[in-house]
């Protein structure tokens, strides 16, 4: 028999609820299963349940139902220090009593390694983070984006199979921030660690992630690699929070296999595709990212629906202009183009017509 999924999944979630009052449960009959060396980031708004899974998993709290394992054994009952998972947090709760080698050395005393095996590991962590001659400071000395690197060194010292990491960037600004996310991944994926990631910071799932799991209300709302999330939402929920995206409102007019024919509230036909829609006269909010936008008519096919739209406003963003248009009444419809040498820079006050590839709107829940 082929195996499963569930045979090779290292971290598993099965049937997993929480709930701190007994009535609201915020984790939802929680199922997910992760190989062994993905990087998989839990994304979600505030109070979506992500950072509540990841402390679960930690040890910090318990399920209230449902069974969490690694490597095919509950850790259910198993306090936190025996499950043998490096942690990095926001706040990277370095002792700022010892030097940064004695921080790193700490995990390693703890799980009694000798001193010559402790100090060639936490050579190889500091090295690792490029941070190999900071050993003799202590953490005040150091910067809040050195600091961090000290908390990944520290996390992934005594060689951890899994890594988990909670909203660790938010402190650091946009510079160093980016070049820790590549950082990170490039650590992860070169040590083979299986890492679960906490954010709510979108561009970091996409940029960072094997797949992201975007949860709301408890739920994980769809699971799936970086680009599929990006360009195959799966309801309105994941196609508004997961990048910038255009949303229209209307009613399905006809579905033939996969193209729909949507009417819009001010009266337009689009052409869209049926993602979670069904048949003629459901609501249906459409999405179109604004990449997708297509204002060159001589690009779409002769018989695709266009739009009129009016522009608004005409913003320049060295990379790419933003431009937005009054659109099926909407005036918060935006089109990216690249600062190309032919693109054209729409003027305000100026009508023109625009379209898409049905395959890029998606006719989605109300």
């Amino acid at each position: 028999m082929a195996p499963t999924a569930a045979d090779n999944a290292f971290v598993e979630f099965d049937r997993v609820q929480k709930s701190y009052d007994g009535e609201t449960l915020v984790v939802k009959d929680l199922n997910l299963s992760m190989p062994r060396g993905e990087f998989l980031t839990m994304l979600g708004p505030s109070g979506s349940g992500k950072t509540t899974c990841l402390m679960m998993l930690a040890g910090f709290e318990t399920a209230t139902h449902g069974d969490i394992r690694i490597g095919g054994t509950s850790i259910n009952h198993i306090p936190p220090h025996k499950r043998g998972i490096g942690m990095v947090f926001q706040n990277y709760a370095l002792f700022p009593h010892m030097t940064v080698a004695e921080n790193l050395a700490f995990p390693l005393e703890v799980r009694k390694l000798g001193k010559s095996e402790r100090e060639a590991k936490v050579q190889r962590a500091l090295d690792m983070v490029q941070m190999g001659k900071f050993g003799g400071r202590r953490p005040a000395q150091l910067s809040g984006g050195q600091q961090q690197r000290i908390a990944l060194a520290r996390a992934l010292v005594f060689e951890p199979e899994l890594v988990l990491m909670d909203e660790p960037l938010g402190a650091l600004d946009k510079q160093l921030r980016e070049h820790m996310q590549f950082e990170i991944t490039r650590i992860a994926h070169n040590l083979g660690i299986t890492t679960v990631y906490v954010t709510h910071d979108q561009t970091e799932a996409l940029t960072m992630s094997d797949r992201v799991a975007v949860f709301d209300d408890g739920r994980i709302q769809q699971l799936a690699p970086p680009d599929e999330l990006y360009e195959a939402p799966q309801n309105s929920f994941v196609a508004q929070f997961i990048g910038e995206n255009n949303t229209l409102t209307g009613v399905i007019k006809s579905i033939d296999g996969g193209r729909c024919a949507v009417q819009l509230d001010s009266g337009e036909v689009i052409d869209a595709m049926p993602v979670n829609v069904s048949k003629p006269g459901e609501r249906t909010k459409v999405s179109i990212r604004p990449e997708r936008v297509e204002i060159n008519k001589s690009r779409l096919s002769p018989d695709a629906h266009t739009l009129k739209a009016e522009v608004l406003e005409f913003i320049y963003m060295g990379d790419i202009f933003r431009t937005r248009l009054r659109v099926a009444g909407r005036e918060d419809f935006i089109v990216k183009t690249r600062n190309a040498p032919d693109q054209v820079r729409l003027q305000p006050g100026t009508t023109i017509e625009i379209g898409w590839l049905p395959e890029d709107c998606r006719a989605l829940d109300a």
